[in-house]
């Protein structure tokens, strides 16, 4: 992790140095700024490996400063919010966040959720992305993509495309269709979403799940993708 660059912006300077000396601590390369337009200056100037944005935060507030980024990149985001209920917390993820953590949160927590994104935006951007999803399902016998009616997902090539259109998907969204491909048909549960893509090995926020199945969805069609209430969801065949 010693070169793990993270851009973190708080406008708490509390906050902002006491975490920042934490991050550092823990082997991350840390740029601090206290407000949403210096923070996407410095996301285009410096091109971070990932990013931590408070939801509240002067000039330009976190969840715009989330699609700003998302805009321009696929970079790993993770908003800090004061409240788990917050309607803040799911206007941060239809915007593009990968995950939240509530605040005041532990040093130690935060950095294991940042090490959680980072392992599966590793696995996302190459070849070995199967490589923590879907461990228990065969590959095809060819190794060609799967379809799924118009539907057609390239494991290999972590490509996906939909009517022969290519699917611009984000790292999560791409391990979230793996999961659903690696059995269609089949019910998977919110928990086992949570397990298996976002490598939570402790209880989760569903609602993490349910925005990113409903950008999926979005992208891929909104049939294509149904909700088996009270079980989970699973990808239509």
């Amino acid at each position: 992790m010693a070169e793990t660059h993270v851009l973190f912006v708080e406008d708490d300077d509390v906050i902002r140095e006491a975490t920042q000396l934490a991050l550092e601590r823990d082997g991350f390369r840390v740029t601090a700024m206290p407000d949403g337009l210096s923070g996407l200056d410095a996301f285009r100037a410096t091109r971070p490996d990932i990013a931590l944005l408070d939801v509240m935060v002067p000039g330009l507030d976190g969840v715009s400063l989330c699609r700003r980024i998302r805009d321009e990149s696929t970079v790993p985001v993770i908003m800090l919010s004061a409240r788990a209920d917050s309607i803040d917390v799911v206007l941060g993820l239809e915007a593009g966040a990968d995950d939240y953590v509530t605040k005041p949160f532990d040093g130690a927590v935060l950095v294991a959720r940042i090490r959680a994104v980072l392992r599966r935006f590793g696995h996302a951007s190459g070849p070995d992305a199967r490589s923590g999803a879907g461990k228990d399902a065969a590959a095809p016998a060819d190794n060609g993509p799967l379809r799924f009616g118009d539907l057609e997902v390239d494991t290999e090539g972590m490509e996906v495309r939909k009517g022969g259109e290519p699917v611009a998907l984000t790292p999560t969204e791409m391990r979230l269709l793996l999961e659903f491909s690696d059995a269609p048909g089949t019910v998977l549960s919110r928990d086992r979403l949570l397990e298996r893509v976002w490598d939570y090995g402790w209880g989760g926020d569903t609602r993490v799940v349910d925005v990113h199945v409903q950008r999926l969805r979005g992208k891929i069609g909104q049939d294509r993708i149904e909700t088996v209430r009270g079980f989970g969801y699973k990808l239509r065949g």
